[in-house]
């Protein structure tokens, strides 16, 4: 296909951000004779892809990718990006060098070593290697940010081995930590190669998170300075980007550190801070968010940027806040659902009888491998819920859970079944009558049993790991978390890849581990380091491959790549782990110094310690208090039902209808708590400014601008944090900083987390 002209500019199937067909291909199944169209929600349109960067530049195959600045950069920014990632989970506030960062500050280290390196090379196997092989190129740039990506996954890998090191005081040695890691990520490396021919390589799903880094790389690397044909707006995107990141960096100390209200803007509450019912009602700490405005883009992209994601998933979420946390969660508070009156509004926390924090450690024996203590349990306290964590942490997940396999059965089966059939799937039942359309075809593909064998080696490690040592997860265990991973892959893969949402099963994995490992709070958390994280990497190495197919990167040399960064970040996170529990004075406990008390680690010791030894069935009992949440998994297997044949038989025409996503509205706020209703609805109104009413009035400015605009922002406040973070507060220039704008959100009910009920000192709730 030659390129075409669109506005101008050069449309090419085959571009350097390659992958997508033409408007005329945008199915999912556009690739396979005789397929079905996809859902018009998740098929990208020729604006959105070229907004993006993608197919603007003819591809060239000759370019290097990977060379020795490559691997030089990349390296130092995979060890520099999960050491300090891995160090700073220990600390709170937190914080990280995005992943976005990395790729924008390579591209001037990678023009450096283009002008300042001499081009000595050797010949090697045929192949010339050189210092300095030509023009540092885009390809090198995305091999470097994706080999970089890899070390940003370390936090929950790192928080369970913090958990069992020093919470638990199982020190199980370097080689557990390096085969339980390696196993976990491995694993999800091999599930996504497993099924890129699922939900990679068809058209349809476009990956919208990859939508700024297509972006960034083309405004880098490609500096256009003509215009739109017909349109106003000259800029080059690289100016653009230039300009934004420089004034969104700037913009970001205030409310960063010069007026922090600014992104805690809770204005009414500011005017009555100790009236409960406002702060629940506007507050965005413990409060539902009714008023969501922040001048803060850290809080807007809290979930992720609403610039990239299509506007019928913002409808979605939106749909979903306003009736599950506006409309529900206030009618189960202020009845006294569950005794949540006597409790937050929203917390992550839970609670016992008295509104206090549930202290575990009253109903744990420790000298006994931490198990549950019948006795003092009754002693002491149920564990009680915040209205929102009961809700949206256990029911909507329990909905969502349910509802992804009979919505991708009632709205997907033929794609699905179409896609198996085109791909090496097919092999198992068909004679080859289909062909799926190769996204790459100038490049060989990585053969599938490459991923086939590092999967095996995943589950050897993962079973070796659980066998040997003394973590109480048996051979079995272990080979469950990793059905569960298998199982639940392309499901959520496919919400991830259409919608840009994270439909989370760690709930379910806890759940499960509790009631078949009850009383084993180590097998509960290698059951859900296997069984959720390995999925959730999964999907992170999926999304890079989409990335490789944009950008036309040859896919045995991202395979190298990503198998490189597998290596290098797990090592440099086991090494920074225990160079931290051995090395930090009073590391975890609430004397540390500079905050590094391990917020996240402790949190998930909590979780283990409920889910693991108290369990789950005294949760869901016939008789339990949250019984009533199991009826959520009837809705969820309900409501995609209800949804299809309401669309098929009285809307079949209908364009907003078809754009009710299940999944989506029951799972779409699964970051809340500890997110709130600002997050999520300054997040909606941001999207939907850019996606409906920017984009339908000034098109050719969002054709343009919009993606660059994303990726500017997001740098920024990546770069911005740690600047400021290093020079005022890690050295402690902000500690005699104080005034108005850096307490008034913090002298509310909203931050205090205060109740609607009160209890008269002494008193308890419940039975």
């Amino acid at each position: 296909m030659r390129p075409v002209q669109e506005n101008g500019e050069k449309w090419d199937e085959h571009g350097p951000f390659d992958g997508a067909p033409n408007v005329h291909e945008s199915s999912i199944e556009s690739s396979i004779p005789n397929g079905r169209t996809s859902d018009e929600s998740g098929a990208p349109s020729q604006d959105v892809l070229l907004a993006a960067g993608i197919g603007l530049r003819e591809d060239d195959p000759n370019l290097p990718c990977l060379t020795i600045r490559m691997w030089t950069i990349g390296t130092v920014f995979c060890l520099l990006g999960s050491g300090l990632n891995t160090l700073y989970t220990f600390r709170f506030p937190s914080i990280s060098l995005s992943q976005s960062a990395v790729q924008f500050l390579a591209y001037p280290i990678g023009k450096a070593c283009e002008y300042a390196l001499p081009d000595w090379g050797i010949r090697l196997f045929g192949t010339r290697i050189s210092l300095n092989p030509g023009p540092f190129n885009y390809k090198e740039n995305i091999l470097i940010y994706i080999l970089a990506n890899l070390s940003y996954m370390t936090r929950l890998s790192a928080d369970v081995l913090t958990e069992q090191r020093f919470f638990y005081g199982l020190k199980a040695g370097w080689g557990f930590e390096i085969a339980i890691t390696l196993a976990t990520s491995i694993f999800g490396f091999a599930l996504s190669g497993l099924f890129r021919a699922l939900v990679v390589e068809p058209a349809g799903f476009i990956w919208p998170g990859v939508l700024g880094n297509t972006a960034l790389s083309h405004a880098l690397h490609f500096k256009d300075n003509g215009s739109i044909k017909g349109s106003k707006w000259s800029m080059s995107r690289y100016r653009f980007f230039m300009l934004a990141f420089c004034v969104s960096f700037c913009w970001y100390w205030f409310p960063d550190f010069i007026f922090p209200a600014m992104g805690y803007f809770t204005f009414i509450c500011w005017a009555a801070p100790d009236n409960a019912v406002v702060n629940q009602v506007f507050g965005m700490k413990s409060g539902m968010g009714l008023l969501p405005f922040t001048f803060d883009w850290n809080q807007i992209a809290y979930i992720g940027s609403p610039l990239v994601v299509p506007t019928w998933t913002v409808l979605n979420v939106l749909a979903s806040l306003i009736f599950w946390i506006w409309i529900v969660s206030p009618a189960l508070y202020y009845t006294n659902t569950w005794n949540s009156a006597y409790l937050p509004f929203q917390s992550n926390s839970v609670f016992d009888n008295t509104g206090s924090t549930y202290n575990v450690t009253k109903v744990i024996d420790k000298g006994a491998d931490f198990s549950f203590n019948i006795t003092k349990y009754n002693q002491y306290s149920e564990i009680y819920m915040p209205v929102v964590y009961g809700l949206n942490t256990f029911g909507l997940c329990f909905a969502t859970i349910a509802s992804l396999f009979v919505w991708l059965f009632l709205e997907k089966r033929h794609s699905i079944m179409t896609i198996a059939r085109a791909s090496w799937f097919g092999g198992f039942w068909s004679k080859g009558n289909f062909h799926m359309r190769d996204p790459q075809p100038q490049y060989s593909a990585t053969p599938t049993w490459w991923y086939g064998l590092v999967g095996l080696v995943a589950m050897v490690l993962g079973i070796f790991s659980c066998e040997y040592y003394p973590v109480q997860l048996r051979w079995y265990g272990a080979i469950f978390a990793f059905a569960i991973s298998f199982v639940f892959f392309v499901p959520l893969a496919w919400v991830f890849a259409t919608a840009n949402i994270k439909v989370q099963i760690d709930i379910l994995c806890r759940l499960i581990a509790g009631y078949v490992f009850e009383g084993k709070v180590l097998a509960n958390i290698w059951f859900f380091d296997l069984g959720y994280i390995s999925g959730i990497k999964g999907l992170a190495f999926a999304q890079d491959l989409k990335l490789g197919i944009y950008c036309n990167i040859p896919p045995k040399k991202l395979f190298i790549a990503q198998a490189v960064g597998i290596l290098i970040g797990s090592l440099s996170q086991v090494a920074v782990v225990n160079w931290a529990l051995n090395h930090i004075p009073d590391i975890c406990t609430k004397k540390a110094a500079n905050g590094f008390n391990c917020p996240f680690s402790r949190t998930h010791f909590n979780t283990s310690l409920i889910w693991g030894a108290v369990g789950p069935r005294r949760f869901f009992a016939s008789d339990a208090l949250y019984r009533p949440l199991l009826w959520f998994f009837l809705l969820g297997a309900l409501l995609p039902i209800f949804v299809h044949v309401t669309r098929k038989r009285f809307f079949p025409n209908s364009k907003w209808f078809s754009k009710i996503h299940v999944p989506v509205f029951l799972g779409g706020l699964n970051y809340i708590p500890p997110a709130s209703g600002t997050n999520y609805g300054s997040w909606a109104i941001v999207g939907l400014v850019f996606g409906l009413w920017i984009k339908s009035k000034q098109r050719d400015w969002w054709k343009r601008y919009n993606f660059v605009l994303s990726s500017a922002l997001d740098c920024s406040v990546a770069i911005g944090g740690v600047l400021i973070f290093f020079a005022v507060y890690y050295s402690g220039a902000a500690d005699k900083f104080s005034w108005w704008g850096t307490e008034v959100y913090q002298n509310t009910c909203d931050w205090k987390g205060c109740t609607y009920f009160s209890l008269p000192k002494g008193e308890k709730f419940g039975p």
